[in-house]
């Protein structure tokens, strides 16, 4: 009789990757995450233990959680009907990607981006086109993005694109979402910084679907929390596959109050994007690394030697950085989180 605990019983696209990780490092300078290095402010978080002390701990919270839900309405000017939250936006593209994709269906996606797509779509036993970036520019390449659009049942855009941090012009999006046979999954979880987002293509493309998070510009990577805008169609279609009772009470408390409070964070996102450009200025500079535009809250940068020597040294000096030269095209290269 067959053993199942044997590990044959996992599915070998599975048993073929490499888990999304990061190894912990302790260091007095940390940008390797791209987190917002401005706390919200101490009252604003004592409010909201107050209004999550006043909640019962022993319920569930709602199960379509309205309160945030209305006021995320209320912020973007997209219905209700067409919006779903989740415990970080990875949990709503893992919910798209999982009703969309399977064995015989495809997934495009320019590369080098953030992992997790990819990886997310080979568990699922989907095909991934990877459309590789401009070799020299790491600029999209929109001829073979579209060309891979028409036989996807969806297309990924990171948008800044993480870890280059450029965006894919908007008439390039355009020409994506008239011409894609399936969705066209944006991305935004750095648009706080770019000024630019996919939202007002919303109404006229129903296959347009918009993701965010709370993690980077709203200060909130800690507690987990982002959002999806789609056609109320598409929107009820995902619903399916997310989790029951996702986001938990002290998340929805927080997002709430920061959504109501968003004008507190403006000074700190300009203030990023100020020191974004500064920081670019000076690398410009430096004859031994070349930096890459960003319209994100980090900077690429190729080095003249070896990417982990840098690394190294710049944590021996107690400065983490991220290192992603093992990512397609980017040997000897680092990314910098503003901080």
């Amino acid at each position: 009789m067959p053993n199942p605990s044997r590990f044959d019983v996992i599915k070998p696209e599975v048993r073929g990757l490499s888990a999304y990780t990061l190894k912990h490092f302790d260091a007095a300078v940390k940008l390797d995450q791209n987190e917002n290095p401005y706390e919200l402010p101490t009252d604003l978080k004592r409010e909201v233990v107050d209004r999550v002390l006043r909640r019962p701990w022993g319920r569930y919270p709602e199960f379509v959680p309205a309160a945030v839900i209305h006021s995320l309405a209320k912020f973007t000017g997209w219905p209700s009907e067409g919006i779903l939250v989740g415990n970080g936006s990875n949990e709503l593209i893992q919910a798209s990607l999982t009703v969309t994709l399977g064995p015989g269906r495809k997934l495009a996606v320019p590369q080098p981006t953030f992992t997790l797509y990819k990886l997310m779509a080979t568990a699922l036993q989907a095909e991934v086109a990877e459309i590789l970036l401009d070799a020299e520019r790491l600029t999209f390449d929109v001829d073979k993005l579209l060309e891979a659009s028409r036989t996807s049942e969806v297309v990924v855009v990171c948008a800044p694109n993480n870890p280059t941090g450029n965006l894919l012009e908007r008439e390039a999006l355009v020409a994506l979402l008239k011409n894609a046979k399936g969705l066209v999954l944006v991305d935004e979880a750095y648009h706080e910084f770019s000024g630019q987002t996919a939202f007002s293509l919303l109404p006229d493309y129903r296959n347009l679907v918009v993701l965010r998070t709370f993690s980077k510009a709203m200060s909130m990577a800690g507690l987990r929390f982002g959002y999806m805008m789609a056609h109320p169609e598409i929107a009820r279609e995902v619903y399916k596959s997310k989790l029951p009772y996702n986001v938990n009470i002290f998340t929805l408390t927080a997002a709430e109050l920061v959504i109501e409070r968003r004008s507190l964070l403006n000074q700190a996102i300009a203030d990023l994007i100020r020191e974004r450009d500064r920081v670019f200025a000076e690398l410009q500079r430096r004859a031994a690394v070349r930096a890459f535009p960003s319209q994100a809250n980090f900077i690429l940068m190729k080095t003249a030697r070896p990417a982990r020597q840098l690394f190294d040294a710049l944590y021996g000096r107690g400065v983490l950085v991220r290192d992603v030269s093992s990512y397609p095209l980017l040997d000897r290269c680092l990314r910098i989180s503003i901080g």
